[in-house]
């Protein structure tokens, strides 16, 4: 089934609007089906009945339960489980799974804070590279991103690449950040994003240009060289203003 009408309509000038199902415009059967449509049901079926609205404590008695059965927690516990919410509705109902393992008292042998924060980074990456898009846009430059390598290219000129930077605390309370470039994609320009030492927004932006990306890792603290912090900036209007394209007439 093909909805040529999306669920979101956009009009020249005016904002998203989100339109209800029965206003979608449908075409049955337009495309070979990836899978048949009677597995398709069942598994929408099943989706839709672990997807029900629970109260915060009936997940939590839920996942105190299966805690109770299985000794331990994991995402894979909790999803071959059946009946059960998915372990992304417990991560997005209380923040992290993390923290829902800690409202049910269980506790991993291993501190695995490290991989939820990575996988919301991850989450992370794709607002920031629309954000970008959106500040150049609003600037007046052409850009748009290259899908295949998820580099963004600028008035067909120049390309840049978004790298987050997780923010890490040594023993001793210092703060770090452990940046890997993937030299393979050649940005003209690579854009930065510290995050700050919670991991939830960015600190500051590092704009390094290619010529000077001699190494595919970098290590960053609070504070850093003249020749690393002369790349520092709070954020990146100035970027969007150096990409404006200037007319002929108005440069000369």
């Amino acid at each position: 089934m093909a909805d040529f009408c999306s669920a979101v309509d956009i009009k020249l000038k005016k904002k998203r609007v989100q339109n209800d199902p029965e206003m979608w415009i449908r075409s049955p059967d337009a495309f070979v089906a990836v899978v048949e449509r009677e597995l398709f049901e069942a598994a929408r079926t099943i989706i839709s009945a672990r997807s029900f609205r629970l109260s915060d404590e009936e997940m939590l008695q839920s996942l105190r339960k299966l805690y109770q059965q299985k000794g331990l927690l994991s995402g894979i516990v909790i999803d071959e489980c059946e009946g059960m919410p998915s372990s992304s509705a417990y991560s997005s109902r209380f923040g992290s799974l993390l923290r829902a393992y800690g409202l049910v008292g269980f506790t991993p042998d291993r501190d695995y804070r490290y991989v939820e924060i990575n996988r919301e980074l991850r989450k992370l990456h794709p607002e920031i590279v629309r954000e970008v898009l959106d500040g150049l846009r609003a600037a007046g430059s052409d850009a748009w991103q290259d899908l295949q390598t998820d580099r963004v290219i600028v008035n067909g000129e120049f390309s840049l690449s978004v790298v987050v930077a997780r923010c890490v605390e040594t023993p001793t309370g210092l703060l770090r950040w452990h940046l890997r470039f993937d030299t393979s994609l050649a940005p003209d320009i690579t854009i930065v994003v510290r995050m700050d030492s919670a991991n939830r927004a960015p600190f500051d932006y590092y704009l390094f240009p290619r010529i000077d990306m001699l190494s595919e890792k970098l290590r960053l603290g609070e504070e850093n060289t003249l020749g690393l912090d002369a790349y520092r900036f709070d954020g990146l209007e100035l970027l969007y203003d150096i990409a404006t394209p200037i007319p002929l007439g108005e440069a000369a």
